[in-house]
């Protein structure tokens, strides 16, 4: 603007605007309220922005949400594997009751058990013979030899078999003992019940049919020949003694005179 009040030419190049002055500075209250305002609403943004800005874009919004995707994904998959594993326990037959439960058969769950001879399975209760001695070798019985001579010379009237408690291998100890192959069988399954898995040698009576069963540890040996007499079945060719002769002595006549 040029002295003489008219508009003129601006030397800086800024395009033309018109500037009123007013005569009361009181009528510039309302621009000075909305500039105060302004100022206000910038400062509010501006702690929200700094208060609120973790939680908005890249700030803590995603780790959380992707914290509770893996602990609901965890709690479904244990709560899927706990209610199947029940569903199998509820649908898991029961098993058979054996030994005393109910059946007059106390050495049926050992006779039930499967030992291997050479490779092939069979049952303690299919072995031959009517009195059974199992001689129970547990692993590692290096010095067991001489008191399984003792054991098959005292128990000569039943069918001795020698097992191997769990997975034990014995047949190199058949031999020796003057017994056949198959008089050695050992439980590589550990099918043996609980009660027979012995850390000693231990020798056990049995008839073949169950209906009688008694343990003899090493101490009770020199029992087992009169525990195999009461079980044997009587017949004639059991009062036969192995000799040949009559068990009953028959009174010898003297010559005459």
């Amino acid at each position: 603007m040029n002295a003489g009040g008219d508009p003129g030419r601006d030397d800086y190049g800024l395009p033309p605007v018109d500037i009123e002055v007013p005569d009361d500075a009181r009528e510039l209250v309302r621009d000075v309220q909305a500039y105060h305002r302004e100022l206000r609403a910038r400062r509010r943004r501006h702690l929200a922005k700094r208060f609120y800005g973790p939680l908005t874009r890249d700030g803590m919004v995603l780790p959380l949400l992707s914290g509770c995707l893996a602990l609901t994904l965890l709690a479904a998959t244990l709560l899927t594997v706990f209610t199947a594993r029940q569903a199998a326990i509820g649908l898991r037959p029961p098993r058979p009751a054996t030994g005393h439960a109910g059946s007059g058969r106390p050495g049926a769950d050992l006779l039930n058990a499967t030992v291997f001879f050479a490779g092939q399975p069979e049952m303690l209760g299919s072995l031959p013979g009517t009195v059974l001695v199992l001689a129970l070798i547990p692993p590692r019985c290096n010095r067991c030899l001489p008191d399984l001579k003792r054991l098959t010379a005292q128990a000569a009237l039943a069918n001795v078999y020698l097992v191997g408690v769990r997975g034990e291998r014995v047949d190199n100890l058949a031999r020796p003992l003057g017994l056949g192959a198959a008089h050695a069988v050992d439980d590589s399954d550990a099918t043996l019940p609980p009660r027979y898995q012995v850390s000693a040698l231990t020798a056990v009576v049995v008839k073949n049919d169950g209906t009688a069963i008694r343990e003899f540890p090493r101490a009770q040996w020199p029992q087992i020949p009169h525990e195999v007499r009461t079980l044997i079945p009587a017949s004639p060719a059991s009062m036969v003694p192995a000799t040949g002769q009559p068990a009953t002595p028959t009174a010898s006549v003297s010559p005459p005179a």
